[in-house]
């Protein structure tokens, strides 16, 4: 049930005669801000006075003479300088609890829809164990493609997988050159996962070594431009003459080369760190000697197997299943499942006939060797194909999007992708008409970096980033502390099992992970804290399950006393709007809350925004927090009130568990 449109309809009909817009200003209907001025407010006539050259009073009491909702709210009002506020009436709300109560989907809306979207998500380079990078695009594509399912859209998933470029490389020259067939053969997973850091370490050492000198030239050259822009400075706070907005000038300008220069010192000393940990560990820097020159050798290595080289595409062949398997393990534990997992390497064959098909077209520019593409708008062109003949990711995506197109016929196609990629997107997005690709919309759903205490990307000491795993055990293992700690395992009753404590542990603990970054606003970055997300209290999935748990220990104690299971079949059969009273603030307050779910999976599917549901799942829990310190839901001696209050109670634990799972996070039964 989606009151604001129910609504809407209503205003546009009442607008017609002003307007022939009425529709674009029926939409202005927002929830209020203030329960005491009502449920929904209409602000439409503010705009749509000016537009007929009445006052916004005026128009709004013409729109209210006209208006016809008197079967949804109590009698409208109008307050200040044109609001129309409206409460919906007890009526309204009782007969909302039963159709609520006899709908499996708790009337949110499911039509037949002809969009036809593809979710592009997670995407890991499968050589390397997952790390924190990939966990936002990871829950984001997955609450994205749940909810949109549910909201009718036809939705397909694909997870394009790194499984094709220099990553391997790095594995089939550490294997060639360090590993043992035998070990490897024994236990591949982490054997593998050795050999690529192994290899990129003396890659990145390599890279530093030529990088430092660079770097302190920089150092030395912004340094120099510092002391120039803060005797400037000095000098102007000490002319009397000079306006504070001169002086404000040259102190912003300090502060610019201060911030660059601090920032070219944070990676020279990341640069020496990576020198470093190589030069002190004899074993690592000979193998650095009797490498030298590997950063071009992996190149090669790259180049071997994409030209199919036979040792090379065999060594890949066997050693990417192992690959997958790991990522699949991680998958599986947060209950993330693709329709298709097609990697690059899928795309392999239909490169050469993007660059054709560009050709073609007249869209490519040779420079240097390498073919090129100058986008409209864009001062560096998207480069498709090197000059040594090796193709990059923007070709890769164009051959992916074209057999996409061909295959699947997306009406939209979402790219869950770090907000870094952002021209590249750009770039690759204003390509598709030029390559032929029309009428689909596409998307950058981009989001922000996950930070660690210190503000700035959580990294290990060595400058790689924290793998994902070692983060769900972290997590479930704060969870295991918080939700089943001595004290309270002791009060339940029947007692929790071993096997309970922890199969609860792991579905808080991972539940507590994802929830923590959907409910942040997507684009910005966020500070990991697994203590606040673990948390009982506050905008937390822990909270949420709690709540959840609180309902089906109601509802489990009132089939104890009433002799018989309190379920939603048992309340079904008694459902009629007469045989329910809403007559407590709180009882109200949970209602309107419970009835508010289809506007928050509306929202949070148009923006591509999960916070949005979270942030409802969250007010919902306090709205039944609220509910269940104020009105007694066992032993009430008034049957129409101890329904009412029942059927509340198994109503928030349904939308709190289905909301939950649309997040992609599971409940328990107890806590």
């Amino acid at each position: 049930m989606h009151i604001p449109q129910l609504l809407a309809d209503r205003f546009a009909i009442a607008m017609e005669p002003l307007t022939d817009d009425a529709k674009r200003y029926a939409e202005m209907i927002r929830p209020s801000s203030n329960p005491q001025f009502g449920d929904y407010q209409c602000n439409a006539a503010m705009s749509l006075g000016k537009h007929l050259g009445q006052s916004p009073q005026q128009t709004a009491a013409t729109i209210v003479e006209a208006l016809d909702v008197t079967d949804l709210c109590d009698p409208p009002t109008i307050a200040g300088p044109g609001f129309i506020n409206l409460r919906l009436n007890d009526e309204f709300l009782r007969r909302s609890l039963v159709q609520m109560l006899l709908d499996d989907r708790v009337t949110v809306g499911h039509s037949a829809s002809t969009r036809r979207v593809l979710i592009d998500f997670s995407s890991p380079n499968v050589a390397k164990p997952m790390h924190v990078g990939h966990i936002r695009s990871t829950v984001i594509g997955d609450c994205l493609a749940r909810l949109l399912r549910f909201l009718g859209a036809d939705v397909t998933t694909d997870n394009h997988l790194g499984d094709w470029g220099t990553q391997f490389g790095i594995i089939i020259y550490g294997y060639k050159h360090f590993g043992d067939p035998a070990i490897v053969a024994a236990d591949p997973v982490p054997a593998l996962a050795q050999l690529y850091r192994l290899t990129n370490q003396l890659i990145e050492y390599e890279q530093a070594k030529s990088r430092l000198p660079e770097l302190k030239a920089r150092e030395e050259q912004t340094d120099a431009l510092l002391q120039e822009a803060q005797a400037i400075a000095d000098a102007a706070e000490q002319d009397a003459e000079r306006s504070n907005k001169e002086k404000k000038k040259a102190r912003k300008a300090t502060a610019s080369v201060q911030s660059r220069l601090k920032s070219i010192r944070s990676d020279i000393e990341s640069t020496q760190q990576k020198i470093s940990a190589v030069q002190e560990d004899a074993a690592l820097a000979s193998k650095a000697e009797a490498h030298a020159g590997v950063s071009e050798a992996v190149l090669v290595e790259t180049a071997k197997l994409h030209a199919g080289d036979s040792e090379n595409l065999a060594l890949w062949q066997g050693l990417l299943p192992h690959c997958k398997d790991e990522i699949n393990r991680i998958y599986n534990r947060l209950d993330v499942h693709f329709d298709h997992v097609l990697g690059e390497s899928f795309y392999h064959d239909r490169l050469a006939g993007v660059v054709k098909e560009l050709d073609r077209r007249g869209l490519t520019t040779r420079s240097d060797g390498a073919v090129c593409v100058f986008v409209p708008g864009f001062d560096a062109p998207m480069i498709i194909q090197k000059r040594d003949g090796a193709y990059l990711y923007a070709t890769t995506d164009l051959a992916t999007l074209q057999y996409r197109q061909e295959v699947f016929d997306p009406t939209e196609i979402l790219y869950v992708v770090d907000s870094r990629q952002g021209e590249h997107f750009e770039k690759f997005f204003a390509m598709a008409e030029p390559l032929g690709i029309e009428n689909i919309h596409l998307v950058h759903v981009n989001f922000g970096t996950v930070l660690g205490a210190d503000g700035k990307p959580m990294k290990t000491r060595s400058g790689t980033l924290i793998g994902l795993e070692g983060l769900l055990d972290d997590a479930v293992a704060k969870a295991f502390d918080v939700v089943c700690d001595p004290d309270r395992v002791a009060r339940m009753d029947p007692p929790m099992s071993a096997a309970e404590q922890s199969a609860i542990a792991e579905v808080v603990g991972i539940g507590a992970i994802k929830y923590a970054d959907l409910s942040h606003e997507r684009t910005s970055d966020y500070k990991f804290d697994v203590d606040k997300m673990v948390a009982m209290e506050g905008n937390t999935a822990t909270y949420v399950q709690y709540s959840y748990s609180r309902t089906q220990s109601i509802l489990r104690k009132a089939s104890l006393r009433m002799g018989s299971e309190v379920s939603l079949d048992s309340l079904r059969d008694e459902a009629d709007a007469s045989g329910y009273a809403i007559q407590h603030v709180a009882e109200r307050s949970l209602t309107v809350m419970l009835l508010k779910f289809e506007e928050s999976l509306k929202i949070a599917g148009q923006h591509y925004t999960p916070n949005q549901l979270c942030d409802y799942l969250y007010e919902t829990a306090k709205a039944y927090s609220v509910f269940n310190e104020q009105c007694r839901v066992l032993d009430n001696d008034d049957p129409t009130v101890a329904r009412t209050r029942l059927t509340l109670v198994l109503l928030t634990g349904t939308i709190l568990k289905l909301g939950l799972d649309l997040l992609g996070i599971d409940v328990v039964e107890r806590m």
